[in-house]
């Protein structure tokens, strides 16, 4: 029996992918990797072309510091392909602390967030010109920890300074709750807070709930064949008069750098031909274009 064609692939004028990476180093700031930037641009570009095609014209990529953020790669990758490409500030505090440098817990959330506010103000050091146009952070599975709080906080006091938005890859509903918590606290807008991977917690009234507060509820992790959990997500938030307040990524690349020829570098293409076409069409627009603007910007 021959298998079911395949869905015809949304194409989006202007749209923008909002979480995506092109190298990640999991050897963290301990135990980084070299790499060949020209072997990763050879790689990544026909990748980014790809999404270019479809009309994806600005993508966030959210490779943190201390696990392989590249702004001269990321630039140069944005000049050959015409997608723009946004790169971010902040420390990641997940998978087992290897994003965390040392002076992290030594200093207060103030002075971590000067830290990052001066890369707003002045660019990132080695990366002439570029500045980041939000903030990365990322907390543990589960309720929030010290560290995590720290983190937050630094991230929450510098989207007051800067009106940067924060994106931070959590997996657990109560630690959203707890990030809310603390934007409240630094008299930060819930608007500019987005709960990434918000698809790891199963509990959709959650997922209701940080949107309802407003903030944004990030559905991603998509794969090739594997976006159904996801699409019941978005299909649910949308049932809630949410759909405003959702956002959907792949979470996908990426150039492994601790990886020999940098492992399999998945593409950006399963949100346009997978989860899209499962999708209302008249959602798509809203999805691809009007809730990233109002989340990060123009």
């Amino acid at each position: 029996m021959p298998s079911p064609a395949k869905p015809t692939p949304a194409v989006i004028p202007d749209s923008i992918l909002v979480h995506e990476h092109v190298l990640v180093d999991f050897g963290g700031v301990a135990d980084p990797h070299a790499y060949d930037a020209d072997e990763v641009f050879a790689v990544a570009k026909p990748k980014l072309d790809e999404v270019y095609a479809l009309g994806c014209r600005r993508l966030l990529e959210c490779t943190p510091q201390g696990l392989g953020r590249d702004p001269v790669l990321l630039a140069r990758l944005a000049d050959a392909t015409g997608v723009e490409i946004g790169t971010n500030t902040g420390i990641y505090g997940a998978a087992d602390r290897v994003g965390v440098p040392p002076y992290a817990y030594e200093l207060s959330a103030e002075q971590l967030a000067r830290r990052f506010v001066d890369e707003h103000t002045h660019g990132i050091a080695g990366s002439p010109g570029v500045r980041p146009s939000f903030v990365k952070t990322a907390v543990r599975d589960g309720a929030l920890e010290d560290l995590d709080r720290a983190l937050v906080r630094a991230a929450a006091l510098t989207a007051r300074e800067t009106g940067l938005t924060v994106a931070s890859h959590t997996t657990a509903g109560v630690a959203a709750l707890e990030q809310l918590e603390i934007f409240a606290d630094v008299g930060v807008s819930p608007g500019q807070f987005v709960w990434v991977h918000a698809q790891a917690e199963s509990d959709g009234d959650v997922h209701e709930q940080v949107a309802r507060a407003g903030a944004w509820v990030e559905f991603d992790g998509l794969r090739p064949g594997d976006t159904q959990w996801q699409r019941s997500c978005v299909e649910r938030m949308a049932a809630a008069g949410l759909l405003g307040r959702t956002l959907v990524a792949n979470d996908s690349g990426w150039w492994h750098a601790e990886e020999p020829g940098g492992g399999e570098f998945l593409g950006y293409t399963f949100v346009y031909d997978e989860l899209l076409p499962a999708l209302d069409e008249s959602w798509w627009k809203t999805l691809m274009v009007d809730n990233p603007v109002a989340a990060f910007g123009r």
